[in-house]
């Protein structure tokens, strides 16, 4: 046992129960326990998936394990995650980590300084299918990438749910727009040069349910476009100079793409399964990192800083316009 990482779960929504179900494909790694402010909740949570204690006092649930997995709405997710950092705690937080560019920094300086591992929890990010996605892209298949055209669109139409509460960084921007910017910085970095938002925004919650990131970059631009309220097809389109590469729906579980040509019978496939949830995937890389002492190079911390910079332009874009 010495050798096995204690794991605490900060939360009891619908990804900590995903996430307790995922862990059980991961070696190395025990599910001790859960934090929450319901205790009947948590008490059952804990029985539903064999964890060893629950806690409503957050600073006894950090002192029972080695590491938290932080999975409440996204307005917390800075104060859990720099209470568990300054524990001494290594931090897998769900996406968004946070929701500006400074919390980003000084959640990652704090934990180099204290020496643990933080690392953003984007299951596409460590995946296997979308690792060979990057590495093909970028192997100059199909010349120089001009243009990203990534989409992830979900229907929730339950107006009480976290998605519509704005005060709890409700709306698809901030629930689904990490997925689509993940390739992005993967493939064209975090420098560009402009940044434009267009949305429509619900009139009862004030949040966004269809949004669109447009990004452009010195030599090329990407689109990204999510929604809670719109339905699309979510595949994703990286166009070069010598053809293009078409990942279908949904892209952000990637098993299969295609690599296309001017020559339409010239395709070359490529397969690449993608096991349950995908969330074993994040937490295998955690895992590692934390054995090796070394952050993942597959979401790094520029890549998550960027993620919080576009999230923070955005929630001042819409706030501005719906006020």
């Amino acid at each position: 046992m010495a050798n096995i990482l204690k794991l605490g779960i900060v939360g009891n929504g619908r990804i900590a129960k995903r996430f307790a179900s995922e862990a059980k494909y991961v070696d190395g790694v025990l599910l001790q326990s859960i934090f929450g402010r319901n205790e009947e909740h948590i008490k059952s949570f804990c029985n539903d998936y064999g964890l060893i204690n629950y806690y409503t006092n957050y600073e006894k649930f950090l002192d029972s394990v080695d590491a938290v997995y932080v999975a409440t709405p996204h307005k917390t997710h800075y104060d859990f995650a720099k209470k568990a950092i300054l524990a001494k705690k290594h931090v897998l937080c769900e996406k968004p980590m946070v929701l500006t560019k400074n919390e980003a920094e000084e959640l990652y300086d704090l934990a180099e300084y204290n020496s643990v591992i933080l690392q953003e929890a984007i299951k596409t990010a460590y995946a296997p299918g979308f690792s060979e996605l990057i590495n093909v892209a970028k192997s100059g298949i199909i010349g120089e990438i001009k243009d990203i055209s990534a989409t992830f669109t979900k229907l929730v139409l339950d107006k009480n749910l976290r998605e519509y509460d704005k005060s709890a960084g409700g709306g698809c921007c901030t629930e689904l727009g990490t997925y689509p910017l993940c390739p992005i910085v993967k493939l064209f970095g975090t420098d560009y040069k402009n940044l434009r938002f267009a949305c429509f925004t619900d009139s009862e919650t004030h949040v966004d349910y269809y949004t669109k990131i447009n990004i452009e970059y010195k030599n090329s631009m990407a689109t990204a476009t999510v929604g809670i309220g719109v339905k699309k097809e979510g595949d994703m389109v990286i166009a070069g100079t010598l053809g293009y590469i078409y990942v279908p729906a949904p892209w952000w579980k990637t098993e299969y793409f295609e690599i296309r040509h001017e020559n339409v019978s010239d395709v070359q496939k490529f397969y690449k399964k993608f096991e349950g949830d995908g969330l074993r995937y994040e937490l295998s890389e955690f895992l590692c990192a934390i054995n090796t002492h070394k952050n993942s190079c597959l979401f790094t911390k520029q890549e998550s800083i960027f993620v919080a910079e576009i999230m923070e332009h955005f929630i001042n874009y819409r706030d501005k316009i719906t006020d």
